[in-house]
């Protein structure tokens, strides 16, 4: 029997918002009419709950404590195929400290006053009271998961919670130890579009771009995957009607560069998304 929705319902009952992840530890994916933001995403992307589809397909913005939600037949579908639990620890008031490997936990257990842990397959959770912005990487092995994140449930470990510290909060602000090359302006003209205007708002095109930048950044593995597809993506809703300018693709390049991508790489595979659609 599985034993994850019990689980989750009795976590959401504990005020702690959950949502389904599939067998390789992600969300799972929008729905067709979610796809690229076509539903218009959430009016608060600050919150955690679901857009007004009933499917758990917005990642960490679906995460919910709602025990009719959790229940209803579109979850019940996604928790027969999740194969693990995640949750929103910015909308539960936390913060995961997620150290990656041993490395990183030693120098924790250095520089971080003890808090509640739970062991990861390769390292350690360090969960704090108290929510902040999310940042991956900032220092090696080290990310922030916070607001706009989701982390993965794997028991409530040992120890008890202590206060967000400020050692913590100082981290957001430092550049990582592993230094990439910084972000190098590259300059791709818009697409002067003249199609059907799809964006009900200026917000629609602001969080489709938003929520391009998350997927990038939130990317663990093919990152050249990533960013291709998250172009296409992109150029697929917003580029036939000449509301994307070049700030909106400068934001997109600087995520892909700050996640190891070369300007080069960037400039091709925005132009191989564009060929493929035709623009």
């Amino acid at each position: 029997m599985n034993s994850i929705p019990t689980t989750a319902l009795g976590l959401a009952e504990q005020g702690l918002p959950v949502l389904p992840l599939r067998a390789d530890k992600r969300p799972f994916g929008n729905c067709r009419a979610c796809e690229d933001l076509a539903c218009g995403g959430r009016p608060n992307m600050a919150t955690p709950g679901p857009c007004v589809c009933p499917w758990p397909c917005h990642g960490w913005a679906a995460a919910t404590t709602d025990p009719t939600v959790l229940a209803s037949p579109q979850w019940a579908a996604a928790w027969r195929r999740a194969r693990a639990i995640g949750y929103h620890p910015g909308g539960a008031g936390v913060t995961v400290v997620d150290l990656d490997n041993t490395a990183a936990v030693a120098w924790a257990r250095e520089n971080l006053p003890p808090t509640a842990t739970v062991a990861t397959t390769r390292g350690e959770h360090w969960i704090y009271r108290g929510a902040m912005r999310s940042v991956n990487g900032v220092r090696a092995g080290v990310d922030l998961k916070s607001t706009m994140s989701y982390a993965r449930w794997l028991g409530p470990g040992t120890g008890a919670l202590a206060e967000l510290p400020e050692a913590v909060r100082a981290l957001a602000e430092k550049a990582p130890a592993a230094v990439r090359p910084a972000p190098r302006a590259v300059t791709v003209p818009a697409p002067t579009g003249g199609g059907q205007c799809r964006h009900r708002t200026p917000a629609y095109l602001e969080r489709g771009i938003a929520m391009a930048e998350q997927r990038i950044t939130e990317a663990t593995s093919a990152i050249h995957a990533t960013v291709y597809r998250t172009f296409l993506a992109v150029l697929s809703t917003h580029g036939r009607c000449g509301c994307l300018t070049e700030a909106h693709i400068a934001r997109l390049f600087t995520a892909a560069q700050a996640k190891g991508e070369s300007p080069r790489h960037c400039t091709v595979a925005w132009a191989n998304a564009s060929a493929a659609l035709g623009m």
